[in-house]
């Protein structure tokens, strides 16, 4: 058969095994939850929305199947491969895991923690081999049989794909937030939160059929016997938090981490695959280095002050509603409303004053990002936003805040905004 039609027919098998995959809409269901979840949020904080749950999860569920084809072709090249059985077992243990960090949903973690498993019970064969360890036998068949390199290798490409999706779309996942400073004043900040359900078709060894027509890097001999393709779901996905940066530039730090770490896992696959004994040593590494990133981030953002917090100068900008009069000005999160209509605002009622002066214009001298004024002016109209779209850094009357902390698996089923705080003394989780 034609190389060509092989691959088309092995390929629709493969969309079809992956259609039927419960884990795929397991996904679907959890990037619903997450967008239901952030826009409760900023109907609580802003009493309107900056996000579209239906447009936000098709465009999510589209960037996954693009990211998840590229990052196929790559891994064919790799050569890296998993079993339908290995798929199930990744699945469980990430349930299993977020159940303790909402961010163990990466397969980072997942990865770690069963080459580290497989190196014990390699080490200790009386864990997997006799007579009481049988009925243990479907957990122990596909968690020995997993090809650790190929797996590490793949969780090097998938935080390749992360961070290709971070750089160029991190901000638009970015959602303001209230949040309370370690000085203790409500302060404005990001939370930068995305989740891409990928759709992965990777080749599979097999005995019987052509051989393929390249020489994957890793398998050697085995993929000259023949050949399928898989089809499965994987998960992705990042959380950050900033109240010192602006979006743009904690996404292009994030992306940049991202990087390093994929480049450093894939590397050390290529060693484990040479050298067997190296795979404990980097699945702990799997784990410990994505953790380091983590905690660079938070070290960062503990080293720096905050910066969506109104001044001497003017109102801080913390947010842009789409499609408002201030996204058509072209107004930029960070920026300064320093005068209205000629009179200097401080405050967010001398702001609402000064647009009182014209009801059916205003004239804005914004100071931007450097610093310097540029001054804008439009026409109001019934209907528009009070503060033509801009969201304002938030004072100390705001009536809510966010908890920096994550919040565990069950608060994304909650109808309410599950660790949203009033703004009160002594006050508890809404």
């Amino acid at each position: 058969m034609d190389f060509g039609l092989e691959l088309a027919y092995r390929g629709l098998r493969a969309l079809l095994q992956l259609l039927t995959h419960p884990f795929y809409y397991v996904g679907i269901l959890f990037i619903v939850l997450q967008y239901r979840r952030q826009i409760a949020f900023e109907r609580k904080l802003f009493a309107t929305k900056l996000h579209s749950l239906l447009s936000e999860t098709w465009r999510t569920v589209l960037w996954g199947w693009a990211g998840g084809l590229a990052a196929s072709v790559l891994m064919a090249g790799i050569g890296a491969s998993v079993q339908p059985e290995a798929v199930v077992l990744l699945w469980l243990v990430s349930l299993l895991l977020i159940f303790a960090r909402m961010r163990f949903l990466c397969w980072a973690y997942a990865v770690g923690v069963i080459g580290l498993v497989q190196a014990v019970m390699r080490a200790f064969p009386a864990l997997y081999d006799g007579e009481a360890a049988a009925s243990w036998a479907w957990v122990t068949g596909p968690l020995l049989s997993l090809n650790m390199p190929s797996m590490l290798a793949l969780v090097a490409v998938l935080h390749l794909a992360e961070a290709l999706f971070v750089r160029f779309q991190g901000t638009r996942f970015g959602t303001p937030m209230f949040y309370e400073s370690k000085r203790g004043k409500i302060v404005g900040g990001y939370q930068l939160q995305g989740y891409w359900p990928m759709t992965l078709f990777l080749l599979v060894p097999m005995t019987g059929g052509t051989a393929l027509p390249w020489t994957p890097l890793l398998g050697g001999d085995l993929w000259q016997h023949g050949w399928t393709i898989v089809g499965f779901p994987v998960m992705i996905g990042f959380t950050e938090m900033t109240m010192s940066r602006l979006p743009q530039e904690k996404a292009k730090l994030s992306s940049s981490l991202l990087l390093l770490y994929a480049a450093a896992l894939l590397l050390f696959a290529a060693v484990a695959a040479w050298w067997p004994p190296f795979i404990a040593v980097a699945s702990v590494l799997c784990i410990l280095m994505h953790e380091a990133m983590i905690a660079y981030s938070r070290w960062d953002e503990a080293r720096r002050s905050p910066l969506y917090v109104h001044g001497s100068r003017g109102l801080k900008i913390l947010g842009i509603l789409p499609g408002s009069p201030a996204d058509e000005l072209g107004l930029a999160v960070g920026e300064i409303v320093h005068k209205v209509n000629g009179i200097p605002v401080r405050t967010k009622q001398e702001l609402h004053q000064a647009m009182q002066q014209n009801s059916a214009f205003c004239k804005l001298e914004i100071l931007n990002l450097a610093g310097e004024s540029k001054f804008l002016k439009r026409g109001i109209f019934s209907g528009e936003h009070h503060q033509l779209g801009i969201v304002l850094a938030p004072d100390q009357e705001a009536l809510h805040y966010a908890e920096v902390r994550q919040r565990p698996i069950w608060a994304y089923f909650s109808r309410k905004p599950v660790g949203l705080r009033s703004n009160r003394s002594g006050s508890k989780s809404v």
